[in-house]
């Protein structure tokens, strides 16, 4: 799906200045900004929370791209002419490791084609300037990461999608080809695309069931945000597959008769007339791995992790009591309705330090406070290590933020990124002093 304000993306709108289109039974519209800040999916009316999904979406399949992600490749609608040679790219691409290439050249090709939908549902997409795809990324934006990790990593993945074009788009590439990608920038791009838009589902055409990769008009707008208590399924037909990651959203594949793909919201909370509707893909995945695929992170993201060395450990009961952190460690969650009145401390980095913290538990053997204190400054030196190895601090961070407002989308992704990294280790640090404070002596 797409991605959402909280976490910085460029595909996020503000109200003013918006083109509004209103969908299925009334319940969204589309918001179009002026300028760089993209698009976003807004409740038109008041939606109550129910047992029961509704649907606010009817997308069909025609006005989709679809490729199947297994040979023979399979497209629905089949855009790609007999004869065409962007099939030949696409046929000899690895079936196991190049879907995103794949999609690329199916973008572009849609791109061209007089009459498709496409031409006019690019306004939707970012350009060039405004996606934040390390895949676009400079090199002066990747040492900006503070990651040697991440950028050597998406060193290789730039290596890779330019490697593809120069092969594809040679002096002596036929014309229909050469005209969809003249530039390797807009062959990069469109791979940017086909990663930070894509939607992995199984459709029926008929009796034939396919695993695909989809790209979806007006439902990849809607942007992520953290999860409360709604889940994502995608069904085909009768049968329910639940995806990997949970979400705001439901969306639903009607019978294959219908070529429709049925967008239902379920939500667990009133959403009033005007808010964003969003949706949540981050479980289990952490900064590095949201910043490589999409090109965005987040300072509260619940699933970022810090590698501890050492032997020092903390009580994991305790340390969850005095957060008043709930469930199982892939469902922790934070219990306000034991909380105090107005403690606004706990939020996605606690859950996240209380995943990634080193712990101990032994229901026979109770947490000794000093030991614990102990322990607890053991890690908050590590933590503070950590923090010291970076060129720049969180403070000089923002003030750089703050000092090049129209600074490159990348640029901007990058120092947000390291900033991320920076606060979640300050919060760590600030939740063991509390949790020293608050253990009983």
């Amino acid at each position: 799906m797409a991605l959402c304000t909280p976490f910085h993306h460029p595909l996020h709108c503000f109200p003013p200045n918006t083109q509004v289109h209103s969908f299925n039974n009334g319940f969204l519209s589309t918001r179009k900004s002026e300028g760089p800040n993209g698009f976003g999916v807004f409740a038109s009316k008041d939606v109550e929370p129910l047992r029961r999904a509704r649907m606010i979406m009817e997308i069909p399949l025609e006005l989709m791209l679809t490729i199947s992600k297994k040979l023979p490749w399979m497209f629905f609608p089949d855009i790609v002419p007999i004869g065409h040679p962007i099939f030949d790219i696409i046929n000899a691409t690895n079936p196991e490791t190049d879907w995103d290439l794949r999609f690329a050249c199916l973008l572009l090709l849609a791109f061209d084609q007089e009459g498709n939908f496409w031409q006019l549902y690019g306004d939707f997409l970012p350009s060039i300037d405004e996606c934040t795809s390390l895949l676009l990324a400079t090199e002066e934006d990747l040492l900006e990461l503070q990651d040697q990790s991440l950028a050597l990593l998406m060193r290789e993945q730039q290596h890779r999608a330019l490697e593809f074009w120069e092969k594809n788009w040679h002096s002596a590439a036929p014309l229909k080809i050469k005209r969809l990608a003249r530039e390797p920038e807009r062959f990069m791009w469109a791979v940017s695309m086909a990663q930070t838009q894509c939607i992995n589902m199984q459709i029926r055409i008929g009796a034939l069931v396919q695993d695909t990769s989809m790209l979806v008009p007006y439902a990849g707008k809607v942007n992520i945000a953290p999860p409360h208590d709604q889940g994502l399924r995608e069904k085909v037909g009768v049968a329910s597959i639940e995806d990997e990651m949970k979400e705001n959203l439901e969306m639903v594949r009607s019978c294959d008769t219908d070529r429709m793909l049925e967008v239902m919201i379920n939500p667990g909370q009133k959403i009033n007339k005007g808010e964003e509707m969003t949706v949540n893909y981050m479980d289990g995945q952490q900064n590095n791995m949201l910043m490589q695929r999409y090109g965005f992170s987040s300072h509260g993201n619940p699933w970022d992790m810090i590698s501890f060395t050492g032997d020092s450990r903390i009580h994991l009961e305790t340390f969850l009591s005095v957060f008043n952190i709930t469930g199982l460690p892939i469902e922790y969650y934070h219990n306000s309705e034991i909380a105090v009145d107005g403690d606004k401390f706990v939020d996605g980095a606690v859950i996240a330090a209380a995943r990634t913290l080193p712990t101990w538990s032994d229901r026979d053997v109770p947490p000794i406070p000093s030991e614990e204190r102990k322990a607890a400054k053991e890690l908050q030196q590590q933590c503070q290590e950590i923090l010291f190895r970076y060129p720049t601090t969180s403070k000089q961070d923002e003030q750089i933020l703050a000092s090049t407002p129209d600074a490159r989308r990348t640029l901007e992704a990058a120092i947000k990124y390291r900033l991320h990294k920076k606060l979640f280790l300050q919060k760590v640090i600030d939740a063991l002093d509390i949790y020293q404070d608050k253990i009983l002596f």
